[in-house]
């Protein structure tokens, strides 16, 4: 009986320190800390390592950028909250499976070299399904969860079923419980509506790296330099378009 003690404690702990090990591994780093940026064990700082399980959170002012080992570049505006909730890689250093957990705040997301259907993110009012995307994230009081995309696809499932983006500069929003919207283009209405705090990276209140800005993303309309005409790029192989932001959110 003594000996069977033994071999089941050593199991045991064989198991526990693989399971650290395991949630230890590092998915990325830290590029750019500005003001407060907070993981599992403190402060965060340039070249900071961040683990699966790990919780990320920005003061108000706050901003993170960070770089997956796959190549995917993620930034977290202020007051947000994320955690890094699984993620599986496959031996050529790429994800088979890639999960962040959303809480709060403002996001941007920028896919790497791993499978399309490896990434989702969950927010409190449904997942997104990220299909090779740039795509801005705001999660606000309540849970209420708007994305819109920047280049590529994506897909927001929520209580009422799926909703695709398709088109750049279309916004969804959703509730939970409530379902997701049909796709619309955004404007700067959604400020009255998600709150003046939300796409702090579209309407210049947050300015990212070089690296965070696609060569068709623009700012959607979104931009507080003023509300008259802006030039946006339509898509990579067109000619420069004018936008005018329409009145209202949510407008065709």
């Amino acid at each position: 009986m003594r000996g069977l003690a033994k071999k089941t404690f050593a199991a045991a702990t064989a198991l526990l320190w693989t399971s650290v090990a395991f949630a230890q591994e590092q998915v990325g780093q830290a590029t750019l800390v500005k003001t407060s940026v907070s993981g599992g064990s403190g402060a965060l700082a340039i070249k900071s390592p961040v683990h699966r399980d790990e919780r990320i959170t920005t003061s108000q002012s706050g901003l993170g950028e960070f770089l997956f080992r796959d190549g995917t570049k993620f930034a977290v505006g202020g007051n947000s909250s994320v955690v890094i909730d699984r993620f599986v890689f496959d031996d050529s250093n790429t994800f088979n499976q890639l999960t962040l957990n959303a809480a709060r705040g403002s996001f941007r997301w920028i896919s790497g070299k791993s499978k399309s259907q490896a990434y989702e993110i969950v927010t409190p009012a449904g997942t997104i399904g990220v299909r090779g995307t740039r795509l801005d994230i705001f999660v606000g009081p309540g849970g209420e969860t708007s994305v819109v995309l920047l280049e590529g696809a994506a897909e927001f499932c929520g209580a009422n079923g799926c909703q695709q983006l398709r088109r750049r500069c279309d916004v969804v929003v959703a509730t939970p419980g409530g379902g997701v919207s049909d796709p619309a283009r955004v404007n700067r209405g959604i400020f009255q509506s998600a709150g003046n705090s939300a796409f702090p990276f579209l309407s210049g209140r947050q300015r990212l790296t070089r690296g965070f800005y696609g060569f068709a993303s623009g700012s959607c309309g979104l931009s507080r330099s003023g509300p008259g005409l802006q030039l946006e790029r339509s898509d990579p192989g067109g000619a420069d378009r004018p936008e005018r932001p329409q009145p209202g959110y949510g407008s065709g």
